[in-house]
């Protein structure tokens, strides 16, 4: 299942552009706009030709000037991008997406480059977590962990430090938080949590409305049973808080923008992690993008769409960070 599951990923961002090692990206003022009809048709086209396409590598290159350095923590693997033009000394941990069942990979070292020039931020550390089915919860928050100290030993300010962890990566991002309180260990500053994924149930509203208008995750896509089946979870119940954040403690957690689509299948649990969250009086804020699917600016960042949703990233990690 993991092989196919990695053919799928790859078949699905074949057509992201990697960063160029010339220049590194900056946030474009506009993106393609299009009317709810002609996006739709749009979005299936693109999705559809990701699905259908041969899998083929997707080459990352860190933008001229960049470092890019690898290292080990106990086992866990890191990658770190410093970014010569950033005016702070802010610092990205980056907890990437898959269910839990996909690597890090080039496509999110692409990413990483947007999410620091995004926050400005010096530093981006990106960690390849070990996966599912054959480590089960709580191997990828053990491994967070043991990076997230590492950050903090090599000099990193947790007031600086932002966490940005998109589907499942936002899950581990929650849990990693909730886990720092616990252990009485310094939080990062905001959580970015990006079509995140707070509940493994399958129970939420959105799972069934959505399940036809979500073309990335959704029914007829090859991710769908991926989300309904989370190998993670093996031989605990899919409520457990150490699994679906919804139902935690959130109590002085960091403030956190939530952002999702209106038709991606996360939709309702979103809702409720911004509820929840509420609740237990962090800040939070929540912006759902119509008519979008599940981890759209990921997938097709040329859309206005996309483009507002970094705007909004950047705005609120300058709001939050000064």
């Amino acid at each position: 299942m993991r092989k196919k599951f990695l053919a799928l990923a790859a078949a699905l961002f074949l057509n992201f552009a990697p960063v160029s090692a010339e220049k590194a990206w900056t946030l474009p003022e506009h993106g393609l706009y299009l009317e709810s009809g002609s996006k739709q048709s749009y979005l299936a086209e693109k999705i559809d030709k990701y699905f259908n396409t041969k899998p083929d590598a997707i080459k990352f290159e860190a933008p001229d000037g960049w470092n890019f350095e690898t290292f080990d923590v106990d086992g866990v693997a890191v990658e770190c991008l410093e970014n010569p033009g950033a005016g702070t000394s802010r610092v990205v941990f980056q907890l990437h997406g898959g269910g839990y069942i996909l690597p890090l990979s080039d496509v999110y070292r692409n990413f990483a480059v947007k999410q620091a020039v995004l926050a400005d931020a010096a530093k981006i550390y990106m960690i390849d977590y070990r996966l599912a089915p054959d480590n089960i919860y709580p191997a990828a928050l053990e491994d967070a962990v043991k990076a997230y100290k590492e950050i903090l030993r090599r000099g990193a300010n947790p007031r600086e430090i932002i966490f940005i962890g998109d589907s499942a990566g936002g899950n581990l991002a929650v849990e990693l938080s909730i886990y720092l309180r616990e252990n009485n260990l310094p939080q990062p500053k905001v959580l970015i949590l990006v079509s995140p994924w707070t509940t493994l149930e399958t129970k939420m509203p959105s799972r069934k409305y959505n399940e036809t208008r979500d073309l990335v995750l959704g029914k007829g896509s090859p991710l769908f049973d991926g989300v309904r089946k989370p190998a993670y979870a093996k031989g605990l119940k899919l409520k457990d808080p150490r699994l679906s954040p919804i139902y935690a403690d959130l109590k002085k957690l960091p403030p956190m923008l939530i952002q999702a689509g209106g038709y991606e299948l996360f939709l309702d649990e979103s809702l409720a992690l911004a509820k929840k969250a509420a609740a237990d009086d962090v800040k939070v804020t929540l912006t759902v993008y119509p008519e979008m699917p599940h981890d759209f600016a990921l997938i097709l960042p040329t859309l206005q769409d996309s483009v507002e949703s970094f705007r909004e990233i950047r705005d609120f990690v300058n709001a939050h960070m000064n």
